[in-house]
């Protein structure tokens, strides 16, 4: 039988977390899995941690490739795992060490039911869409959650001019513009008041951060929509947040965004439930009777 090639990624921040990851490492060199490991992740479990971590290959970047990638922390760590995998379309499998995830599935009592799904050839894999960000910027330029065009620190709002397929729209006076993915309607776009959007769902959210008229709401766009963005500001600079990495660009650079060309796959448990997942995560009806 073929041996299944694991890569594994995690958070390097969490040492009370150290149980989790030794339990996973213990059942994965159980089912003769070859092991691929995020470098920094691995310093972190044998220097930091101490644990005796199985022969495994060490991934630098993103030349790699496994049959089945496992996230170790919270979303922040999934987000990041997602942007090593890219387009390789690799099922992506979280185990949760966080507090609020709706990306990492799985909790850490679940690492054994999680390796035997992986192993049992039964994943349930969801296909997430991606945001591709084009203009005159830097670094990785996908997000599986949002793009967001922010006032940079201190600064007076922004002016976030804003076409749809080539049609102007408005331009939004605020601290920020933020264009998500059904995925990410559950991270900020979610806590500055843009509504929760069901994975799977063919749109795009357009959410403003504190906007200065009382009538910029949150509006769904066609998941086929082109946003242009040209922003201007008192400073004559802003941010773009790509799933939470920055950079400064000066104003009157123009952006665009658009649906991606891949998707990401997620995996889920078995019998799991958006809508449950909302009712835990966000704690709705804790006070209803059971019925």
């Amino acid at each position: 039988m073929k041996r299944l090639k694991i890569a594994i990624f995690g958070n390097v921040y969490q040492s009370k977390k150290s149980v989790s990851a030794q339990k996973l490492l213990v059942l994965l060199e159980e089912k003769e899995a070859e092991l691929l490991i995020d470098s920094a992740f691995h310093r972190f479990l044998t220097e930091v941690l101490q644990i005796s971590v199985p022969k495994a290959q060490l991934i630098e970047g993103d030349d790699f490739e496994a049959d089945v990638a496992i996230s170790l922390g919270g979303d922040g760590t999934f987000l990041e795992t997602a942007r090593r995998v890219g387009h390789k379309d690799i099922p992506i499998l979280g185990i949760n060490l966080g507090h609020l995830g709706f990306l990492a599935d799985y909790s850490a009592e679940e690492i054994a039911q999680a390796v035997d799904q992986i192993f049992s050839g039964e994943m349930h894999v969801e296909q997430r869409a991606v945001l591709s960000l084009k203009g005159d910027v830097g670094g990785y330029p996908y997000a599986l959650n949002e793009v967001a065009v922010l006032k940079a620190d201190n600064a007076s709002m922004i002016s976030v001019r804003v076409d749809i397929n080539g049609e102007y729209l408005t331009t939004y006076e605020a601290d920020g513009l933020i264009i998500n993915t059904p995925t990410g309607s559950t991270g900020y776009a979610l806590s500055v008041g843009g509504p929760v959007i069901t994975p799977g769902s063919d749109v795009i959210g357009l959410v403003p951060v504190a906007p200065h008229s009382l009538t910029a709401r949150p509006l769904m766009l066609h998941g086929n929509a082109t946003v242009s963005l040209s922003v201007s500001s008192r400073e004559h600079h802003f941010l773009v947040s790509v799933d939470g990495r920055s950079e400064t660009l000066r104003d009157h650079v123009c952006l665009e965004v658009s649906r991606a060309p891949y998707s990401v796959q997620v995996v889920k448990r078995p019998g799991g439930s958006f809508y449950r997942t909302l009712r835990e995560k966000l704690q709705w009806n804790t006070r209803a009777h059971n019925h």
